[in-house]
């Protein structure tokens, strides 16, 4: 038997983060370090203009703390298609399409939006 304590933790284990603006990266960033602390999973999905913070030094301190998606489409789009290699902690394989975004959102007990 599973204690109440214990329960109500194993409920709150997972956090999904869209982050679909190129604002609030320093919120993104304490928000996910806040979470690893606590010994979360995070697991994050830049798409639309949000793909612009990945080019960040800022974004390096993400590194080791959540699992990084990109969406490629959007990657494309803001014209960074030739700058994979300039994000930290993520291979080809982290750039997605949005069909990872919805299998993070559904695979997560709670979610944010930026």
């Amino acid at each position: 038997m599973i204690s109440k304590d214990k329960a109500a933790v194993s409920a709150t284990d997972s956090l999904a983060i869209l982050v679909s603006t190129d604002n609030h990266l320093d919120h993104v960033v304490n928000l996910t370090t806040a979470a690893f602390a606590k010994g979360k999973k995070v697991n994050l999905f830049f798409t639309g203009k949000g793909v612009l913070l990945t080019i960040r030094p800022q974004f390096r301190k993400l590194v080791g703390k959540a699992t990084v998606s990109i969406c490629d489409v959007s990657f494309r789009a803001n014209g960074l298609h030739g700058r994979e290699e300039e994000v930290p902690g993520v291979t080809m394989k982290n750039f997605a399409t949005q069909a990872k975004n919805a299998q993070m959102l559904a695979g997560a007990d709670r979610h944010m939006v930026f």
